[in-house]
């Protein structure tokens, strides 16, 4: 399939799959090159490191001898892909490609509503020390080594498009309803979750403490994990400190090593059983396991922290309401005697009218809520909603805020500020950030 003879140009490489897939081909030793818009994202940062050229979209970037690799988020109307067509040059797009690249690997699929990013992270993390890997992850981290026997991947479930891979192991991690603008109930969820399973070829690695999972079936076997008695990978004894966790995993009903872990959250505690039930299904000793996933240092925009003076700032990329509660739950492990401050901006106006309560249950949860207004994607620009209607459901005293209006979160003190959604609360919150310090100098 790949040619050393040919560039591969990648048409939105600065999406964070289509940066992670351009990272891993120039890593495994092919050509690669890409266009984008001309405004900064953090994912070029490694394509500049690995002077991967970058251009300004433009059709003249398109010229004889390309192999296009196109990003989902681009129409066939793109003027880059009718100059492709009209030479006649090989067109592929993201997920078609990547389904077909990883066939070469022993590939390890994470998907699941929630997890996802985590997962492959803490994956990725523990296997390229035990054994050659390519991986992707999807914070816009890939990494290519020629040597690779093995292909760890987030499989975005979005519009069915992990559909095009067919692994050889899936890791599930749960079944939610998300993506209310694609998918029309849960039970639509649950089975395009359904059919994924049906393609791997070796075997399903579950969560069995999901009430959709446990109905999974699958012509390979089924290994599920969890805190329930029906798991067959089980974590017990489990000690949740303010240093991370550490637990015991069962196997089958037999002991099969003691693990500790560095981050926070009974669902990293989740994440990890998924990372061992499959090593352990690749003979991977439970030793070697233990050791690597004692130095996971965690993922991009996944509680990703930063001290200014007293207060501890928290960017997490959570924007649905179970992800907000895992991240809430992590950092009050973490930070038990502080007060945790939720700053939360909804992604997608159809996200926050279909999960309205279930936003306002989960952010109540924290100490004290501020909000931001909804963020306009691409493929939404408006919708039947306001923030007002998610503040009036939270059963806290709430405050609307923006990046002109930060000052109701200068008062504090010694809290711990957690920034939250998929939007740009991250530019928000690095805006905070230089305010504080210009009102309290001494901070940083």
């Amino acid at each position: 399939m790949l040619s050393k003879d040919t560039i591969y140009h990648f048409v939105g490489i600065k999406g964070s799959g289509m940066s992670a897939l351009a990272l891993i081909l120039h890593g495994e030793g092919y050509r690669v090159q890409g266009s984008d818009i001309g405004k900064y994202f953090f994912t070029q940062q490694e394509l500049e490191n690995q002077n991967i050229p970058i251009f300004e979209f433009n059709e003249d970037n398109i010229t004889e001898g390309l192999t296009i690799i196109a990003g989902n988020a681009f129409g066939d109307e793109h003027p880059e892909l009718v100059k492709a067509r009209k030479l006649g040059l090989p067109i592929h797009r993201y997920h078609k490609f990547l389904g077909e690249l990883i066939e070469q690997y022993t590939s390890i699929a994470v998907t699941g509503s929630h997890g996802k990013t985590s997962t492959t992270g803490l994956l990725s993390h523990t296997i390229k020390n035990l054994a050659p890997v390519s991986y992707l992850i999807g914070d816009g981290t890939g990494f290519g080594d020629e040597q690779a026997n093995y292909f760890a991947l987030e499989a975005c479930e979005y519009r069915r498009h992990f559909l095009a891979y067919q692994p050889d192991y899936a890791i599930i991690t749960n079944i939610d309803f998300d993506h209310p603008d694609y998918y029309q109930s849960i039970e639509d969820v649950a089975a395009a979750f359904q059919t994924f399973a049906n393609q791997t070829k070796k075997a399903v690695i579950a969560c069995g403490d999901d009430e959709y999972l446990i109905n999974l079936t699958a012509s390979v076997p089924i290994h599920y994990y969890g805190f329930g008695d029906n798991n067959n990978i089980k974590a017990v004894n489990i000690d949740r400190n303010v240093d991370g966790s550490s637990f015991d995993v069962y196997i089958d009903s037999q002991f099969f090593g003691h693990f500790e872990l560095p981050v926070f959250g009974k669902h990293n505690i989740l994440n990890a059983l998924s990372v061992i039930a499959v090593l352990n299904l690749e003979g991977f000793k439970a030793e070697d396991i233990a050791k690597n996933l004692a130095t996971f240092g965690g993922v991009k925009r996944r509680f990703s922290e930063k001290q200014v003076g007293k207060l501890t700032i928290i960017d997490d990329y959570a924007h649905h309401p179970s992800e907000i509660k895992a991240t809430i739950d992590a950092a009050k492990q973490k930070y038990p005697n502080r007060q945790v401050v939720a700053v939360f901006q909804p992604h997608t106006f159809s996200r926050t009218i279909a999960l309205l309560q279930e936003f306002a249950d989960s952010l109540s949860l924290a100490d004290d809520v501020y909000l931001v207004d909804i963020f306009h994607s691409a493929r939404e620009e408006s919708g039947d909603i306001s923030i007002n209607d998610l503040a009036d459901r939270i059963d806290k005293k709430v405050e609307i805020i923006s990046q002109d209006h930060l000052s109701p979160l200068m008062g504090y003190q010694d809290a711990v500020i957690l920034f939250m959604g998929a939007g740009d609360i991250d530019v928000i919150g690095n805006q905070f950030v230089s305010s504080y310090a210009q009102l309290k100098p001494n901070t940083l």
